[in-house]
């Protein structure tokens, strides 16, 4: 982590990323980049459907290759870069019959490493092959819950998923949260943990760095109206007012199951987060 010294109270605490001792490019390849409407957590109506969304850095999108279905053709680590649109790093992969990619970075991918994704690819890290090959114990990311689909579960910094167990065409996955899911073992899975593991510890610091990342102000519910929000009103600081804890529109939240006890996939879910 990069820490700043305390030249302005908001400095004090603003920390992030150490980049220079990750990042090896500065420019993404022009080619896997493309620029995506913002639309401020609007709808298709233009209504706002996400509040504190807006503004911003322009950034522009990298395409990733989640797939990584060029089965048995190697590849070589060219950069390891920064993407505006996620949290992890991602690495940009030179494939041997000259086509380049972007994937996503592991932890401890280096330039001039190779990756491959096939059927019989060592268990080195970055390389992809399916589940049902992987050792009970291993660590692996960017899952495919569809096979063919590309990879789903375990893409963001940091994040990893600990195979438990091959049973009946289905592994056993626990996640980060403590759950235990089965997913298809035909599936692919790159071996490793998603790079830029620090991400959890960067403090924001000062509220201009929010906005930076169209991130807009958000206000409390118990400094409102009583028409505004449940928790408003009231001399001074006061109690919530309301037994449970609501959202602004009333409806009940902390604690309340959201999961539709009706989903098709609750049957994939052999223990249930904690």
């Amino acid at each position: 982590m990069k820490q700043y010294k305390p030249t302005t109270p908001s400095r004090r605490h603003y920390t992030s990323v150490d980049y220079r001792a990750h990042i090896t490019a500065t420019k993404p390849l022009k080619k896997l980049t493309q620029k995506l409407k913002q639309n401020a957590g609007r709808n298709s109506q233009g209504r706002i459907t996400m509040r504190h969304q807006g503004g911003g850095n322009k950034i522009v999108y990298r395409t990733i290759d989640f797939k990584q279905n060029k089965i048995g053709v190697p590849g070589v680590v060219e950069t390891i870069e920064y993407d505006p649109y996620r949290t992890a790093f991602i690495a940009l992969v030179k494939y041997k019959d000259g086509d380049k990619r972007y994937i996503l970075a592991a932890h401890g991918l280096k330039v001039g490493m190779s990756v491959i994704t096939s059927g019989d690819a060592p268990f080195e890290v970055g390389n992809r092959t399916q589940l049902k090959r992987i050792p009970v114990g291993t660590f692996v990311h960017n899952i495919e819950m569809t096979p063919g689909k590309g990879g789903q579960i375990a893409r963001s910094a940091g994040s990893s998923v600990q195979v438990l167990a091959h049973e009946a065409g289905y592994t056993h996955l626990k996640m980060s949260s403590g759950e235990v899911r089965k997913v298809l073992s035909e599936g692919y899975a790159s071996i490793g943990q998603v790079s830029n593991i620090e991400y959890n510890l960067v403090n924001i610091g000062k509220a201009g760095r929010s906005r930076a990342l169209g991130i807009r102000p958000t206000v409390r519910g118990s400094v409102m109206n009583p028409r505004d929000h449940p928790y408003g009103g009231g001399e001074g600081r006061t109690q919530r007012g309301t037994r449970r804890p609501k959202t602004k529109w009333g409806k009940i939240t902390g604690g309340r199951k959201t999961r539709d006890r009706k989903k098709w996939s609750s049957k994939l879910i052999v223990k249930r987060r904690k």
